[in-house]
């Protein structure tokens, strides 16, 4: 009985939120379609290039081979590829991504001044222009850039490549180009929660040698609507997330900080995951499409942090038909390490400087475990971790 009703509870939501996705413009497939075509059947210096979703380690041995005048050559003239390749490095997909800015920049500026569009999708190329530029500007470092439909992005806050310690922002639903920063409440966009993460990290560990990386690289929902209430888009996310995470340098730790829909992502892809992920940390979560820790089949830690009046507490979690990510990853018997979140508010104020979910989320990405705060106010999220130092 309790099952039917909370099934009702989730189709309500969805009758009342919208079954469907709302439609996104696709302005920039022209570009990356043109550029996967040409890249399929090019060379550099008579060598075939992999393929654009070859595997990580393929793709750095690749690139070990080449010379500095062949990676410019292939940044230069295939940029919107080289730019998201996982296992390239991470300069050259800088130079990359910049370079893929200002074409699709152009492409938006152009069709913002189409007459024969509608009015709307003039205004959203224009918006979609200015946020090319704005991520295109020489300080930026970004690691992944796809313009086609609501877009896909990443960028990185500190030396990747030298990082001990590296931690990624995984959001949830209504992510894209556009939303990737705010001006307005930036804490609840990926590039705020990465600048705020990243901060607290220099400040609690000023030695520390870390990089956080704010990652927009999978299509989310929009909305909490079905794709929101299902797995099929973090099915997607996962195998992307999974590349990332394969194609980061080094032999750094990484520690995935998952919110809300992105720790469906981040479940979805933990028994996939590279060992260099030990840790997984999820903030208000509406389930991992598991019914517990040793569902996920990771070796990696698994945390877990809500606030009191987050929203998400209300959503049913249990899975059926499809429906639903599975059991909630703060409840007792998940098993999850569960983090206090202290003055954080509500579903979006986790990464709220001074609240004690930031605290910890930066402690864990700086591996000082020792001083994580526990939600139960004892030790028990601490048990059973061996070294509390960071690098």
């Amino acid at each position: 009985m309790r099952t039917l009703l909370a099934l009702a509870v989730v189709f309500i939501m969805l009758a009342t939120t919208g079954w469907t996705a709302v439609h996104r413009p696709d302005a920039g497939t022209t570009l990356r379609t043109a550029a996967l075509a040409s890249w399929a059947s090019a060379r550099i210096d008579g060598r075939p290039l992999p393929a654009a979703d070859a595997p990580a380690r393929t793709v750095a041995r690749f690139f070990a081979g080449l010379d500095g005048a062949q990676r410019a050559r292939l940044a230069e003239g295939y940029p919107l590829v080289v730019g998201n390749l996982d296992g390239a490095p991470a300069a050259l997909r800088y130079r990359a991504n910049l370079r893929g800015l200002e074409l699709a920049q152009r492409a938006e500026e152009a069709r913002s001044r189409d007459v024969s569009l509608t009015p709307a999708d003039r205004v959203t190329a224009g918006r979609r222009a200015h946020r090319f530029e704005s991520l295109a500007e020489p300080d930026r470092q970004i690691l992944a850039f796809d313009p086609t439909g609501g877009g896909r992005v990443a960028e990185v806050f500190g030396d990747l490549d030298r990082a001990g310690r590296i931690s990624v922002i995984v959001p949830g639903v209504d992510t894209d180009v556009l939303t990737f920063e705010r001006t307005q409440r930036r804490l609840i966009a990926p590039v705020g929660m990465a600048q705020s993460l990243y901060e607290a990290q220099r400040a609690q560990a000023p030695g520390s040698r870390t990089a956080v990386i704010a990652w927009a690289g999978y299509t989310a929902p929009t909305g909490v609507g079905m794709d929101a209430a299902t797995g099929r888009m973090a099915v997607d996310g996962a195998v992307r997330l999974e590349s990332l995470a394969a194609g980061l340098p080094g032999d750094a730790s990484v520690a995935l900080f998952c919110h809300s829909y992105g720790s469906v992502v981040c479940g979805v892809a933990a028994h996939a995951l590279p060992e260099s992920v030990t840790d997984v940390v999820v903030a208000g979560s509406p389930g991992m499409r598991a019914q517990s820790v040793a569902d996920l089949h990771t070796s990696a830690r698994v945390w877990a942090t809500r606030d009191s009046g987050d929203w998400i507490a209300d959503v049913p979690h249990l899975e059926v038909g499809g429906v639903g990510h599975g059991a909630d990853p703060v409840s007792p018997d998940f098993g999850s390490r569960l983090l206090s979140s202290a003055g954080a508010k509500l579903h979006t104020g986790y990464f709220e400087p001074g609240t004690g979910s930031l605290d910890n989320f930066a402690r864990i990405g700086t591996g000082a475990f020792g001083s994580v705060t526990c939600a139960t106010g004892d030790d028990a999220c601490r048990r059973g971790i061996s070294g509390t130092d960071g690098d």
